[in-house]
């Protein structure tokens, strides 16, 4: 049964509590992962854990049978860009300071309302674009980047971003004619080929051992549940209003990293979090009004 695309803005926002707090685990959980493992490698055992879930849950809630091949090709493209993107942003991670690498990976819902409009046909209103713009302040608020210097980790991280947003409206494609079961098995087995494919690329593939090996399960099973958690809030609502939800994402990982990592929590962080949930907010508010 197709959802209106009205939606069911206050719904999609659970959703989105859940894939945040999903892909919040997952970046801690891939930060003590990468201390031994290469990003290619923890994508690869992330997305194996992620089939053996899918094909498990599938089974006892008897909706394989929903996996069929179907818009190969556009889950195809959703998982290339989602691919392509999420490598960009871990090499960039690598060559340039987080803060930057954080800020610019937040533009994505931007990205994300912009190509919904062209792409889904979703309307570009005054508030889409408010809450757009909150959110990046409130972004440059919490990282405070510092843009003078350029250079190969800041188009990277630009294009992860880019990457990340195109996955974003092909996820919210699929949810017209796909169900959950088939897109998360798509994601899981097209993601585990790409990652074997490059990891053998240097003709080594490491694994896991002690402490990584169970922050290995711990990104599989996070990196899809978070995955479950945006499809779902996409099937309920535009694009163009979940997606701007993800720039909560920035002031719950700037809390985890000053309780976990004692990193600086201060008045920006406090500020830029605030400016962020009010953008949110009232996006949510305008678009759960009856038309």
């Amino acid at each position: 049964m197709a959802v209106s695309e009205r939606g069911e803005p206050f719904r999609a926002m659970l959703w989105m509590i859940g894939a945040v707090a999903s892909f919040s685990a997952m970046a801690i959980s891939g930060r003590e992962a990468g201390l031994t493992l290469d990003t290619f490698e923890i994508m690869t055992y992330r997305s194996f854990v992620g089939v053996v879930v899918v094909l498990l849950v599938g089974a006892m809630a008897g909706t394989l049978s929903q996996v069929r091949p179907r818009a190969l090709h556009i889950h195809l493209g959703r998982n290339v860009f989602h691919f392509a993107g999420q490598n960009l942003w871990f090499y960039a991670m690598t060559v340039m300071p987080l803060a930057q690498v954080i800020s610019i990976e937040f533009t994505s819902p931007i990205w994300v309302v912009v190509f919904a409009a062209l792409f889904l046909g979703e309307k570009f209103t005054a508030v889409k674009g408010v809450t757009a713009v909150m959110g990046f302040i409130g972004v440059l608020m919490v990282a405070k980047p510092d843009f003078r210097v350029i250079d190969p980790g800041l188009v990277a991280a630009a294009l992860a971003a880019v990457g990340f947003a195109l996955s974003a409206v092909f996820t919210k494609f699929l949810t017209r004619t796909a169900t959950i079961t088939c897109i998360l098995f798509y994601l899981t087995t097209m993601q585990a080929v790409f990652g074997l494919i490059c990891g053998f690329a240097d003709g080594h593939m490491a694994w896991p051992q002690g402490p990584a090996l169970a922050m290995v399960g711990v990104i599989g099973l996070t990196g899809l549940g978070a995955h479950f958690c945006l499809t779902r809030a996409l099937s309920l609502a535009p694009a163009s209003v979940v997606m701007p939800m993800d720039f909560v994402r920035l002031p719950v990982l700037a809390f985890l990293g000053w309780l976990i990592y004692s990193e600086g929590l201060d008045l920006w962080v406090i500020a830029g979090s605030a400016l962020i949930l009010s953008g949110n907010l009232i996006n949510l508010r305008v678009s759960a009004k009856p038309r």
